[in-house]
């Protein structure tokens, strides 16, 4: 599964900047079914939730945003996921402060940290059996972290796209900066869980990993509406294919 957030923040990284938040309220529920092709069969193996809310420090006002995975009760008998990815943002640029991922799958553990300081992160890493250790590291001042990249995506106006332009991108995941290229492909529509069937903007990835696989084959789908929820992620990995599909929105 951390692959699978891994792959998500790739698909929709690339494509995000500075600007100011007028997509992501706090507030938002979004509810996610997340399926591998098993013999053919796109299986429904976890489910992930992504929620906003605002929090308060004495010096600042920030907007939690959390991702959470779970795999359905019948799947943990063959392996157990309970990921929780956690990024403190500033709610008018979403650039993030603070960020958090503690993962759980079989018996592999990992906790992580990652404290912004302009083009420094301050990291604290801690893996099942082995000491805790801490880094720092320079990043480049448009790079942000997984959760982060994933809203502020909802504030590109793909309107002014054309089929065919691509933007260039930095994501930071295990202590790393990476390369991302996004295609816009135009329009589709797309079923969106209560949101009915939808009008996305359908969003080619491509990125300077071995984790991604084909050309046009790592598609993310955004409502084109003010919103822009992401209501279909589709996957391509050496080892198989998979998807993201959204089953319930609420508080957007």
């Amino acid at each position: 599964m951390r692959k699978l957030f891994m792959i998500a923040a790739v698909l929709i990284s690339s494509i995000t900047s500075a600007q100011t938040n007028k997509a992501v309220k706090s507030g938002e529920k979004l509810t996610y079914a997340a399926s591998y092709n098993m013999s053919g069969l796109m299986t429904p193996l976890a489910q992930v939730t992504m929620q906003t809310q605002t929090v308060k420090t004495s010096k600042n006002t920030l907007l939690h945003l959390s991702c959470n995975a779970t795999t359905y009760t019948k799947w943990d008998t063959f392996f157990k996921i309970r990921d929780n990815y956690e990024s403190y943002v500033n709610p008018t640029t979403l650039k993030p402060s603070l960020y958090k991922r503690d993962i759980l799958e079989g018996t592999y553990t990992k906790k992580e940290k990652y404290l912004f300081k302009g083009n420094t992160i301050q990291s604290t890493l801690k893996r099942k059996n082995m000491p805790e250790t801490t880094k720092a590291f320079q990043i480049s001042g448009s790079a942000s972290d997984v959760v982060a990249t994933i809203y502020q995506l909802r504030n590109v106006d793909f309107s002014k796209m054309s089929p065919g332009q691509t933007k260039s991108f930095v994501v930071v995941f295990d202590e790393k900066e990476m390369g991302v290229t996004a295609k816009y492909m135009g329009k589709e529509t797309v079923k969106a869980g209560n949101l009915g069937s939808k009008t996305c903007y359908k969003i080619s990835i491509g990125a300077k990993t071995n984790k991604l696989k084909g050309t046009d084959k790592n598609i993310i789908y955004l409502t084109a509406d003010n919103a822009r929820v992401p209501a279909l992620i589709q996957f391509s990995i050496p080892v198989g294919t998979g998807q993201l599909t959204l089953t319930n929105a609420s508080g957007i």
